[in-house]
């Protein structure tokens, strides 16, 4: 009874978590006057996402996302696991301290730091440029924290066997730590990249030439101040969700293992 209870939970929890996405998709294939009638579409027309795509620059707005977001994963993985693998095997005075103030960044919000970032990159004249939109997204704690969580994991006698060889701490992280690194290196580049890519804050802050509009900037400008056309700005979000379900569908397997796998240390 109980493993029926549970199953009946999980399909309930499971209904309810996909119907938004369901009702998304059909409303975006209703014609503008049904869309929020609680009814099937009395017909199906694409009319919606043709749109977006011909009349909307989507596509630009989906490569500035795709520059920034691809940019950051791959400059933050590299960047981070020098830092994780330092805090995890490196012996310094003050490690323990410097791990700490990077875990407790986890407690600030962007929109706590939003002015002084801002002013920072202002005073840099990073605004309304690819850098500006790249650096201040590139460090994130959590990335740290995982990878060190892991490292952590890793025996210490494959890296001992490379110090034989001769091998002095980079290339004990290159050629031992990050091979052995993949699966939590893939889940983190599945986490930066959904991350970035729904960003809007920040690029909304940094921004205004409409040529670096990310993709969820973009969006937002569908909405008028007097009214908004919901039916294109479904189809959009639709539209740009694809890449994201795409890297979720390719990394979750790794994604999961490697939260247990890190989780476990």
């Amino acid at each position: 009874m109980t493993t029926k209870l549970r199953a009946l939970t999980g399909y309930v929890l499971a209904a309810i978590t996909v119907a938004p996405l369901i009702w998304l998709l059909v409303a975006v294939l209703k014609p503008a006057d049904e869309l929020f009638q609680v009814a099937l579409p009395s017909r199906i027309t694409l009319d919606n996402i043709l749109y977006v795509l011909t009349q909307v620059p989507i596509g630009r707005y989906m490569l500035n996302s795709a520059i920034v977001s691809v940019a950051v994963t791959a400059i933050a993985l590299v960047l981070h696991s020098m830092a994780a693998y330092a805090l995890a095997r490196l012996r310094f005075p003050g490690r323990q301290v410097i791990f700490s103030v990077i875990v407790s960044t986890l407690l600030v919000s962007l929109p706590v730091i939003l002015v002084p970032l801002f002013l920072v990159v202002k005073e840099l004249g990073l605004l309304d440029t690819y850098a500006g939109l790249i650096l201040p997204a590139i460090f994130h704690a959590f990335g740290i924290f995982l990878l060190r969580q892991y490292y952590l994991s890793i025996p210490r006698e494959l890296e001992e066997a490379a110090d034989l060889d001769g091998c002095g701490y980079f290339r004990r992280w290159w050629q031992v730590v990050l091979p052995l690194s993949r699966p939590i290196l893939a889940s983190l580049a599945v986490l930066f990249f959904l991350a970035n890519w729904n960003a809007f804050l920040w690029p909304l802050t940094a921004t205004r030439d409409p040529e670096l509009r990310m993709v969820q900037v973009g969006i937002a400008t569908l909405q008028g101040q007097y009214g908004s056309a919901w039916n294109y700005i479904l189809a959009a979000t639709v539209v740009a969700a694809v890449p994201t379900l795409i890297a979720f569908v390719i990394g979750q397997r790794r994604l999961v293992e490697a939260i247990k796998t890190s989780g476990l240390k």
